[in-house]
């Protein structure tokens, strides 16, 4: 659904990071938290989606931002534009709330026009997995090419997904 010029990336390290602790978060950095901070590096934006879970982020999420907070390398999550789509059809209102809070103390820029409420319903998704609603599909394609436009304003071309 990405643009012809954007290549997306899906991490999908989420289940492997250690619980975070901030006595472990210098060098060495415990293997999956080094390569989810080189997803971030080479990424030029970061697309979240996120479910709300007892109205809030659900803790394994909030475990992986807790990792990118202390990252001080250049390309870190800091300044980096940053979005996200709230696919959930029932919204995850809390969820965002906390994320934008989250994001703030990262320093990431969040690009309120690429953020989408994008409801996806288990009728839209296919027997692969993937959405198959045109609408929803493009809804999902306008975020990554807002984002794709802070990249064309001077940095690379990838754009990584965490979800």
């Amino acid at each position: 659904m990405a643009p012809e010029d954007v290549r997306v990336v899906i991490y999908e390290g989420l289940g492997h990071l250690p619980h975070f602790n901030p006595d472990e978060d210098s060098n060495p950095l415990p293997p999956p938290v080094t390569e989810l901070r080189e997803a971030i590096h080479s990424a030029d934006a970061i697309v979240f989606s996120v479910p709300e879970y007892a109205g809030a982020l659900p803790g394994s999420f909030k475990n992986l931002l807790d990792w990118t907070i202390g990252d001080d390398q250049p390309r870190s999550i800091a300044g980096k534009p940053t979005a996200w789509i709230n696919a959930s059809a029932r919204g995850a209102v809390l969820a965002h709330d906390s994320l934008r809070k989250v994001l703030g103390y990262a320093k990431a820029t969040i690009i309120e026009s690429a953020c989408a409420q994008v409801p996806v319903t288990g009728t839209m998704i296919g027997a692969d997995g993937l959405i198959e609603d045109p609408a929803i599909r493009e809804q999902v394609r306008a975020v990554v090419t807002i984002l794709a436009r802070y990249r064309d304003r001077g940095e690379s071309a990838d754009a990584t997904g965490i979800s």
